[in-house]
């Protein structure tokens, strides 16, 4: 364990169950992770699904956190999460109670069976790059660039912001 705070990025979503109520639950268990302080949340998102399996649209947000723990302790504390709340696994890209992402990492970078940060799909996704860009706009996606530049490079259309 790091004594030195890391900021980390973490994507929400949910199409199941009432989705904004996982999210709520999903953020309830963030706030629990030892060594580690909740800072913020995003709005809500109504997204399509991502991929090619028929299902419901989404709603997203991605919250902003700092730790102490490593990349790899991390996500294995939000796979934790997602078994907790009820995640099943299922179909790639299929309907989910709870979806959590390790976004960004601080600084690291890893690329390893099992493990990906910062996630390579953040670069694509507007319904990561959107909500991540209200919260963090100037954040520096390691290997990437800046959050809002990589927002503007995506179709953006079809992510809608949800009333609180």
């Amino acid at each position: 364990m790091s004594l030195e705070w890391t900021p980390v990025y973490v994507g929400l979503g949910s199409n199941l169950d009432d989705p904004r109520l996982q999210i709520e639950r999903a953020c309830d268990a963030l706030r629990s992770i030892a060594d580690s302080r909740f800072e913020l949340r995003s709005s809500l998102y109504r997204t399509p699904p991502f991929g090619p399996v028929q299902q419901p649209d989404f709603v997203n947000a991605v919250a902003a956190l700092l730790t102490r723990r490593s990349a790899p302790d991390f996500l294995a504390e939000l796979k934790r999460i997602e078994s907790h709340l009820g995640r099943e696994k299922s179909v790639r890209w299929g309907p989910r109670r709870i979806d959590l992402d390790l976004l960004v990492h601080g600084r690291t970078t890893i690329d390893e069976s099992g493990i990906r940060v910062p996630h390579p799909g953040i670069v694509e996704r507007a319904f990561v790059l959107v909500p991540l860009a209200e919260i963090a706009p100037d954040l520096v996606v390691p290997k990437s660039g800046r959050v809002a530049a990589l927002r503007d490079r995506v179709d953006t259309s079809a992510v809608v912001r949800l009333d609180p």
